[in-house]
């Protein structure tokens, strides 16, 4: 009786299952990457911000990179996204991060109202959103139950006090008047600043709104100065708030301005003129002065990774390198906290992280449940424009004003 043959199919089929038993086991390819998004704006007036977001998260994932990723080996990879300061388009690429890279961490960029438009969706689909910039209150104070949003940032109603509080203690300020973009990061300020005169008695002189595409202020800030403001609490992006110190300089009125940190993030000296550098405004960090050991660190990564940085001068805006820098530990760290990377997992994994030694300070349980904003007023510092540099406002330069 003779052997049966086998078939051509059948003895294919056989020596691929033979071959696939004999392969080793594949690397973890790229796809394993754990994906951390930025959406911010990365083109514009704005565009110098962005890119400070991105090279403070940059240096972060490098240092964790290197020291073997987090979960069993696996790097971080940055996804970025221009949302050109338009909240529609911030939409649109949170749910391209989200649905499509499946990003475990989504960080939000420089403008309220686009954060504010994505951390909806990201509390509906579970995934934790990280704010390294944008200070209106409402972008983690936003009612939901569970809420994903977390910061290391200023907060609105916290610099709101700190304004008043620098203007009636720098320049003796008693009649504050308030000139605020008219979007929903002017709207925040505006509720925040009446709040804190209020809590001392008084009330703003009054309250001039301006566009972000308008050109002169002339009219609003006339206003003002016909009330009798000794001070002018500002609250604008880059652009806008050249606006309104090119403005001052056609009235000739000399004010005190007392701003929020909008001008930091752009063209600010190249757009607003000499006299840019009579606005103070506050942030949450500055690489000059006494150095720590994370800062010395940072700098030198940052020179070596940014050919046109040489020191502390060319890392501008600090407070961008800075927030993102430890916004990407501290989400790191909720990532390894979690042991996963699914979104209810991490959220829980910002509340477990004990400690870090950040860049802007030492953090110690950044995060409760209660309380999803790592920074406070004790972490701000006062700067100003001196030769296109940010620096801290001196007690001798204050004095000479």
């Amino acid at each position: 009786m003779s052997r049966p043959r086998f078939q051509p199919r059948r003895r294919a089929l056989m020596l691929a299952a033979a071959a696939a038993c004999a392969l080793p086991a594949l690397p973890a390819l790229a796809a394993d990457t754990i994906k951390i998004g930025l959406i911010t704006a990365l083109s514009g007036q704005s565009a110098r911000a962005g890119e400070s977001l991105t090279r403070g998260m940059a240096i972060a994932i490098d240092e964790i990179n290197a020291k073997g990723g987090l979960l069993g080996g696996r790097k971080l990879e940055l996804v970025r996204r221009d949302d050109e300061g338009n909240p529609a388009k911030g939409v649109l690429a949170a749910r391209e991060l989200i649905y499509k890279e499946k990003v475990a961490v989504l960080f939000g960029g420089l403008d309220t109202p686009v954060s504010m438009a994505i951390v909806p969706i990201a509390n509906q689909e579970k995934v934790p959103f990280m704010g390294p910039w944008a200070a209106g209150t409402p972008i983690t104070r936003n009612g939901a139950n569970p809420n994903y949003a977390f910061r290391v940032s200023a907060v609105d109603e916290v610099v709101d006090k700190a304004m008043l509080q620098y203007a009636q203690k720098t320049f003796g300020a008693s009649k504050a008047g308030l000139i605020l973009v008219n979007n929903p990061w002017g709207e925040s300020n505006e509720k925040g600043i009446v709040a804190a005169l209020a809590a001392k008695g008084m009330k703003p002189a009054g309250i001039e709104k301006f566009e972000a595409n308008d050109v002169d202020v002339v009219p609003q800030l006339g206003r003002l100065k016909a009330a009798g403001a000794d001070v002018l609490l500002m609250v604008g992006n880059v652009g806008p708030s050249a606006q309104v110190v090119k403005s001052l300089d056609r009235m000739g009125w000399k004010v005190p301005v007392v701003s929020h940190w909008g001008p930091a993030g752009g063209r600010f000296t190249e757009l607003a003129g000499p006299n840019a550098r009579n606005v103070h405004f506050v942030q949450t960090y500055s690489f000059f002065g006494a150095q720590t050991p994370v800062s010395t660190r940072v700098v030198s990564a940052l020179k070596a990774k940014y050919s046109d940085i040489k020191g502390p001068d060319d890392i501008t805006p600090a407070v961008g390198v800075a927030n993102a820098y430890d916004a990407t530990q501290l989400a790191a760290l909720a990532i390894a906290k979690a042991g996963s990377t699914k979104g209810e997992a991490v959220r829980e994994g910002f509340y477990k992280i004990d400690r870090y030694e950040g860049l802007i300070k030492t953090y110690i349980k950044p995060f409760t449940p209660q309380m999803h904003d790592a920074l406070s007023e004790n972490d701000y510092v006062w700067a100003q424009f001196i030769d296109n540099r940010i620096v801290p406002v001196e007690s001798k330069q204050v004095a000479s004003k």
